[in-house]
Protein backbone atom coordinates (compact mmCIF):
# COMPACT_ATOMS: atom_id res chain seq x y z
CA UNK A 1 0.00 0.00 0.00
CA UNK A 2 1.35 3.36 -0.91
CA UNK A 3 1.40 6.18 1.21
CA UNK A 4 -1.53 8.26 -0.78
CA UNK A 5 -3.83 5.04 -0.52
CA UNK A 6 -2.91 5.44 3.37
CA UNK A 7 -3.93 9.42 3.19
CA UNK A 8 -7.19 8.70 1.48
CA UNK A 9 -8.45 5.95 3.87
CA UNK A 10 -9.70 7.59 7.21
CA UNK A 11 -8.84 4.97 9.48
CA UNK A 12 -5.54 4.12 7.71
CA UNK A 13 -4.80 7.76 8.03
CA UNK A 14 -5.29 7.80 11.61
CA UNK A 15 -4.16 4.91 13.01
CA UNK A 16 -1.02 5.94 10.74
CA UNK A 17 -0.55 8.84 12.55
CA UNK A 18 -1.13 7.28 16.06
CA UNK A 19 1.58 4.48 15.20
CA UNK A 20 3.83 7.46 14.51
CA UNK A 21 3.09 9.13 17.61
CA UNK A 22 3.11 6.10 20.18
CA UNK A 23 6.72 5.91 18.34
CA UNK A 24 7.85 8.90 19.38
CA UNK A 25 5.97 8.59 22.86
CA UNK A 26 7.99 5.17 23.12
CA UNK A 27 11.65 7.11 22.29
CA UNK A 28 10.38 9.14 25.22
CA UNK A 29 10.18 6.60 27.65
CA UNK A 30 13.62 4.63 26.47
CA UNK A 31 14.95 7.86 26.86
CA UNK A 32 14.20 8.04 30.84
CA UNK A 33 14.79 4.14 30.79
CA UNK A 34 10.69 3.15 30.79
CA UNK A 35 11.58 -0.29 28.96
CA UNK A 36 9.24 -2.47 30.27
CA UNK A 37 5.75 -0.29 29.34
CA UNK A 38 7.77 1.01 26.28
CA UNK A 39 7.84 -2.04 24.94
CA UNK A 40 4.62 -2.81 25.47
CA UNK A 41 2.64 0.55 24.52
CA UNK A 42 4.84 0.52 20.96
CA UNK A 43 3.43 -3.06 20.16
CA UNK A 44 0.28 -2.69 21.42
CA UNK A 45 0.02 0.67 19.66
CA UNK A 46 0.96 -0.13 16.39
CA UNK A 47 -0.63 -3.13 16.08
CA UNK A 48 -3.98 -1.24 15.64
CA UNK A 49 -2.98 0.38 12.08
CA UNK A 50 -1.51 -2.62 11.13
CA UNK A 51 -4.78 -4.92 11.49
CA UNK A 52 -6.64 -2.26 10.12
CA UNK A 53 -4.22 -2.15 7.15
CA UNK A 54 -4.16 -6.07 6.70
CA UNK A 55 -8.59 -5.48 7.26
CA UNK A 56 -8.46 -3.85 3.63
CA UNK A 57 -7.60 -6.84 1.90
CA UNK A 58 -9.75 -9.28 4.02
CA UNK A 59 -10.38 -12.65 2.45
CA UNK A 60 -14.43 -12.17 2.94
CA UNK A 61 -16.41 -10.00 4.99
CA UNK A 62 -16.23 -12.18 8.20
CA UNK A 63 -12.45 -11.75 7.76
CA UNK A 64 -12.33 -7.99 7.48
CA UNK A 65 -14.80 -7.98 10.80
CA UNK A 66 -12.24 -10.26 12.31
CA UNK A 67 -9.47 -8.00 11.37
CA UNK A 68 -10.97 -5.04 12.80
CA UNK A 69 -12.37 -6.59 15.87
CA UNK A 70 -8.38 -7.38 16.22
CA UNK A 71 -7.69 -4.16 15.82
CA UNK A 72 -10.34 -2.35 18.54
CA UNK A 73 -8.55 -5.14 21.05
CA UNK A 74 -5.19 -3.71 20.35
CA UNK A 75 -6.48 -0.43 20.76
CA UNK A 76 -8.27 -0.97 24.29
CA UNK A 77 -4.84 -2.71 25.49
CA UNK A 78 -3.26 0.54 24.28
CA UNK A 79 -5.79 2.39 26.53
CA UNK A 80 -4.31 0.48 29.26
CA UNK A 81 -0.77 1.08 28.69
CA UNK A 82 -1.44 4.99 28.29
CA UNK A 83 -3.61 5.24 30.77
CA UNK A 84 -0.90 3.89 33.29
CA UNK A 85 1.30 6.17 32.20
CA UNK A 86 -0.84 8.96 32.48
CA UNK A 87 -2.28 8.04 36.04
CA UNK A 88 1.26 7.97 37.08
CA UNK A 89 3.21 10.47 38.34
CA UNK A 90 6.74 9.06 36.87
CA UNK A 91 5.45 8.81 33.64
CA UNK A 92 5.48 11.91 31.14
CA UNK A 93 2.44 13.03 29.98
CA UNK A 94 0.21 11.32 26.91
CA UNK A 95 -2.80 12.95 27.20
CA UNK A 96 -3.12 14.03 24.11
CA UNK A 97 -2.41 10.67 22.71
CA UNK A 98 -5.10 9.26 24.67
CA UNK A 99 -7.82 11.27 23.00
CA UNK A 100 -6.59 10.57 19.68
CA UNK A 101 -6.67 6.95 20.72
CA UNK A 102 -10.36 7.34 21.80
CA UNK A 103 -11.27 8.71 18.22
CA UNK A 104 -9.95 6.00 16.85
CA UNK A 105 -11.83 3.59 19.10
CA UNK A 106 -14.82 5.62 18.18
CA UNK A 107 -14.02 4.73 14.07
CA UNK A 108 -13.44 1.31 14.55
CA UNK A 109 -16.87 0.46 16.42
CA UNK A 110 -18.64 2.32 13.59
CA UNK A 111 -16.82 0.40 11.23
CA UNK A 112 -17.33 -2.65 12.82
CA UNK A 113 -21.11 -1.59 13.61
CA UNK A 114 -21.92 -0.60 9.90
CA UNK A 115 -20.15 -3.81 9.19
CA UNK A 116 -22.04 -6.36 11.07
CA UNK A 117 -25.39 -4.60 9.74
CA UNK A 118 -24.69 -4.77 5.77
CA UNK A 119 -26.69 -7.60 4.68
CA UNK A 120 -24.38 -10.17 2.71
CA UNK A 121 -24.38 -10.48 -1.12
CA UNK A 122 -25.95 -13.07 -2.52
CA UNK A 123 -24.52 -15.48 -4.74
CA UNK A 124 -25.28 -18.21 -7.10
CA UNK A 125 -23.78 -21.28 -7.11
CA UNK A 126 -20.73 -20.29 -9.45
CA UNK A 127 -19.84 -18.33 -6.48
CA UNK A 128 -20.55 -15.26 -8.51
CA UNK A 129 -22.59 -12.06 -7.45
CA UNK A 130 -25.91 -12.15 -8.27
CA UNK A 131 -26.49 -8.38 -7.86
Amino acid sequence: MKKEEIEANPILKMTFDFSLSVIDYCDLLDSIKKYTISRQLLKSGTSIGANAMEAQNAESKADFIHKIKIAAKEADETQYWLLLCSLSNIYPECDSILLNLESIQKVLNKILGTAKKKEPLAFNQQGENKI
